[in-house]
């Protein structure tokens, strides 16, 4: 199971830039708000798009999706981890959480 990350260690790690984020709902949901510079990343493109989106296996990494009834981000983070990603976690509230705290988001 995936380690979870917090939305205040999260907003931490992200003033810091000290963690890549990882949208994993992609598509239209993706364009129309996603999480401050977080990358789109849908499990059917994670074996052949992280080696490029993603190169440090050692990097801090965390997923996230709608909410804790999605089950995108854990799939996300177990493949990744399966591929040899030792930093993964999961921001399991996801962009619900984030928008009902007031926290910004971005559109593309």
């Amino acid at each position: 199971m995936t380690a979870l990350i917090t939305r205040d260690d999260l907003v931490a790690a992200m003033e810091t830039d000290s963690v890549t984020v990882v949208d994993t709902l992609g598509g239209q949901y993706y364009d129309q708000q996603h999480l401050p510079g977080a990358i789109a990343l849908v499990r059917a493109d994670v074996d052949t798009l992280a080696p490029t989106l993603l190169p440090d296996l050692d990097a801090a990494i965390v997923t996230y999706c709608s909410n804790p009834a999605c089950p995108n981000s854990g799939q996300v983070a177990d493949r990744l981890t399966a591929l040899g990603y030792t930093n993964v976690r999961k921001y399991r509230e996801g962009i619900q959480d984030w928008t009902e705290a007031g926290l910004p988001v971005e559109s593309a």
